[in-house]
């Protein structure tokens, strides 16, 4: 296999230069056209291009969501710059800190350096490359705007890491409050629970019920740590490996949808990230059927990903995707309405759009709400528990001065 260095033109008035490895000057050419130059110039090279050398076995290190979004905000802005495929992925590799994502980097350039396409270089990687990028970016390499599928990618990816981010930013304060409540609470019952009790108990006076409940309690939890550590590991590691089967998942996808406040929170996320997701594919070029397939995949939920998936075999089949969402209970009307019509006006796109817009502004609310909710109700709960041990401690305390009186 020789090097070939070339001069390829690149719209109208723009000169690019590069170099590809091939078997012939014809197999250059196409993979010149492949990138989407046009080229002018072609000659062989007698120094071939080494290969980069990764390291052997990927580094430990877990590649964050975000790394991948600036990868494809960087990947875009060089190719936009006229930088070939190869370049850029050299480029931004060097610059890579993360050595799980530099270990990539130096794979998928191989891959392409050898023949083969950026798209089925990164389907070598599922976990930090789903199958919604592999197709945004397979459509945008054989349009030749494989610059404009990766800053889509980008925006969407921006977009859900940043109503993640909202979300556990929301949530951060009542989970900290938690904690340190029951932190609290296990102190109170296992350090100064036990002290005043030995006073009470050498009195020798019957203790209240609240006081006896309390004790109980206490003693359990210094006498019985072990036992209940060790069974409360057990059932949170069944839970787990419980949500991992299909049964587990479609128990916990009803379970979260009938919660109060929170079921209608998760519906609308997830029709929120179905319909952005669906309308990124459409206006990246994906036929329908295809780009269904895909936006289902993202959902996390069981049941809605069910009730899509019926309407995907009816639109298979030759019915509407819109009519058969009517017939689901589950789906809300704003949502089924809206693509109804974008589907007969042929607009199904931009209906999507707005159903995502809706919804993204309707979770937005709904984690202020839950958020404001929370943290009183977090306050209130933790005042009860320390109340009621407050008041089992000081119970003996009245009965005493009752008795002297």
């Amino acid at each position: 296999m020789a090097n070939y260095n070339y001069r390829a033109k690149k719209g109208l008035n723009e000169i690019v230069s590069g170099s590809v490895e091939a078997h012939s000057e014809e197999e250059a050419i196409e993979k010149i056209n492949a990138l989407g130059y046009l080229p002018m110039r072609l000659e062989e090279s007698n120094n071939t291009q080494e290969s980069i050398s990764p390291v052997l076995g990927r580094p430990r290190g877990r590649i964050r969501g975000s790394e991948i979004t600036v990868l494809s905000r960087q990947l875009s802005s060089l190719l936009k710059s006229g930088v070939p495929i190869l370049n850029a992925i050299n480029i931004i590799r060097e610059q890579s800190e993360n050595q799980g994502l530099k270990f990539i980097l130096s794979n998928i350039y191989n891959s392409v350096k050898n023949g083969g396409t950026f798209s089925s270089s990164l389907q070598a990687y599922p976990n930090d490359f789903p199958p919604l990028y592999i197709a945004m970016v397979r459509t945008g390499e054989n349009s030749g705007a494989l610059a404009g599928a990766l800053l889509r990618i980008a925006d969407y990816r921006a977009k859900q890491e940043e109503m993640l981010s909202r979300f556990r930013m929301a949530m951060a304060y009542p989970a900290l409050m938690a904690i340190v409540g029951i932190a609290t609470v296990v102190f109170m019952l296992t350090f100064v629970m036990p002290r005043l009790m030995g006073i009470f108990s050498n009195l020798g006076q019957n203790l209240p019920l609240p006081t006896q409940i309390l004790l109980f309690i206490s003693q359990g939890l210094r006498h019985w740590w072990l036992a209940i550590s060790l069974l409360l590991t057990a059932i949170i590691l069944f839970i787990k490996r419980q949500l991992k089967t299909k049964i587990g998942k479609v128990y916990w996808s009803i379970l979260k949808l009938r919660i109060p406040i929170f079921g209608k929170f998760t519906l609308k996320a997830d029709l929120a990230c179905f319909s952005r997701t669906l309308e990124l594919l459409i206006k990246s070029g994906l036929p329908i059927l295809k780009a269904l397939e895909i936006a289902i995949q993202v959902l996390g939920n069981e049941v809605i990903k069910e009730k899509l998936a019926k309407s995907l075999q009816a639109l298979e089949q030759g019915g509407s995707f819109g009519r058969s969402m009517k017939d689901s209970k589950l789906l809300p009307l704003f949502m089924v309405n809206l693509i109804s019509v974008g589907e007969e006006s042929g607009n199904l796109a931009d209906a999507l759009a707005e159903v995502a817009d809706a919804y993204e502004r309707d979770t937005d609310e709904m984690i202020r709400i839950m958020s404001s909710l929370l943290e009183p109700l977090m306050i209130l709960g933790m005042g009860l528990i320390v109340g009621f041990i407050v008041v089992a401690m000081l119970l003996p305390v009245f009965e005493i001065n009752v008795m002297a009186r």
